[in-house]
């Protein structure tokens, strides 16, 4: 019976069907997603199809001869690296006699071991009960759906009053409770929601990166190197699902927040992503995002391509973006980094875990900070040492001029860093040179 949507200690067989030619390592990140569930692969199966098939998706032969490795592996579990209809799942269950899940039901599975905080919880379920929502019919399909007195006829074909089976009544009951059960996720969400918003403006005034790319590409571990956050980091997929904020001060007088967020995947489920726009809201507000890649990963396009296509469904594609090639340690194929440093030429090169780069990347990080440097006459009070104290701190000053109540300073400043000038009500601010 599918009433689960747990991966266990099951012995699994992977699947990865293709239009074209199967890739030589097209099974490497499900066989990775798989071990992070907690299943034991068994046998991997990567298939070239002619064309999708409507209802077993590789075709019946293929299904057969996937029954035979069940047998012969003594398999319980089939994953496919395909996103799979309740109809096939049904069908290729049948033919095969094991449990068949697919891609997106592997990565759900996945988020709801890792989730901590009540939030993740609350997300992780909505994703789970919205993709299992259309696939209760297949379910319950051990159960009769529509039977009565009628038998064949036209009123008994379509179940009329007083003709329908247990089935049918347990899928409607099922129907309700999924669904007043997402209605009552998405008011508790809302709540966290305007919580997390009222928390965001109350950073307003204050320069905000968000650290953003594929999972297991570093980007925790480069938030404890920056600012010694303590968060939890460990080499797996999936490790933060929660978004963590830290206080950074790159150089003296210069803060920023920095935040960390959920890691992205090729083909990440849009019910993950539509769940988790609240985590990723530090991504829609930041003023920087940093797309950290692995760059020690063979796959590393592709995952660039994976993140790319995150950020455009949750529409911050457009903001600035300093991407990071992380774990530059661990490359073997030096004409691999240099083709990337082609592709994207103002690329800072780092190793989060043994500090190599940090400080060109800090400094890469304040540039983008301030802005271009342009020249200002800022005039103000000899009582407003705020002022004072931010020309000094965050400019270059070129003259000061004082009369009996005012003072008149020249200075060299990041255009970037008018705004928090604004904040500190100067009298008056005159752009020199631009």
């Amino acid at each position: 019976m599918r009433d689960s949507l747990k991966v266990k200690k099951e012995r699994a067989i992977l699947v990865s069907a293709t239009l074209g030619k199967p890739e030589y390592n097209a099974l490497e990140e499900l066989a990775c997603l798989a071990e992070t569930a907690g299943a034991i692969i068994v046998d991997q199966y990567p298939q070239k199809i002619r064309k999708i098939n409507a209802s077993t998706y590789i075709g019946k032969g293929k299904a057969e001869q996937l029954e035979e490795r069940v047998k012969r592996f003594e398999a319980d579990l089939i994953i496919f690296d395909n996103d799979l209809s309740p109809g096939q799942i049904r069908e290729l269950e049948r033919i095969t006699g094991s449990k068949v899940i697919d891609r997106s039901e592997l990565i759900l599975d996945i988020f709801a071991s890792r989730a901590k905080t009540k939030q993740a919880m609350l997300q992780v379920e909505l994703a789970q009960l919205e993709y299992t929502y259309p696939r209760l019919t297949r379910m319950w399909s051990h159960l009769d759906t529509v039977t009565g007195a009628s038998g064949g006829t036209a009123a008994g074909a379509v179940g009329g009053i007083g003709t329908r089976g247990t089935g049918e009544k347990q899928l409607e009951i099922d129907r309700r409770l999924v669904g007043k059960r997402i209605s009552e996720l998405k008011r508790e969400l809302a709540i966290i929601d305007k919580r997390r918003v009222r928390e965001i403006d109350a950073r307003k005034g204050q320069f905000k990166v968000c650290l953003v790319g594929y999972t297991n590409a570093g980007k925790s571990t480069l938030l404890n190197s920056l600012t010694n956050a303590d968060v939890f980091v460990e080499d797996r997929l999936f490790a933060t699902l929660d978004t963590r904020t830290r206080r950074w001060v790159p150089v003296k007088a210069v803060e920023m927040l920095v935040s960390d967020t959920v890691g992205f995947v090729k083909n990440l489920p849009h019910q993950l992503v539509a769940s988790f726009k609240a985590t990723l809201e530090e991504a829609i507000n930041a003023d920087l995002l940093l797309h950290v890649i692995d760059v020690s990963n063979p796959d590393v396009m592709i995952q660039i391509e994976s993140v790319k296509n995150v950020l455009e469904e949750i529409d911050c594609h457009k903001k600035p973006m300093l991407e990071v090639f992380n774990k530059v340690d661990a490359v073997k194929n030096t004409s691999d980094l240099e083709m990337l440093q082609t592709i994207y030429p103002d690329a800072i090169c780092i190793s989060a875990k043994t500090g190599f780069g940090l400080d060109k990347f800090s400094e890469v990080v304040v540039s983008r900070y301030k802005g271009n440097v342009i020249l200002v006459r800022v005039t103000y009070t000899h009582t407003n040492g705020k002022v004072t104290n931010y020309l000094r701190s965050q400019g270059k000053i070129i003259d000061t001029q004082y009369d009996e109540n005012m003072v008149v300073t020249e200075v060299k400043l990041g255009k970037n860093q008018l705004p928090e000038l604004y904040h500190l009500h100067p009298d008056k601010v005159d752009i020199i040179e631009d």
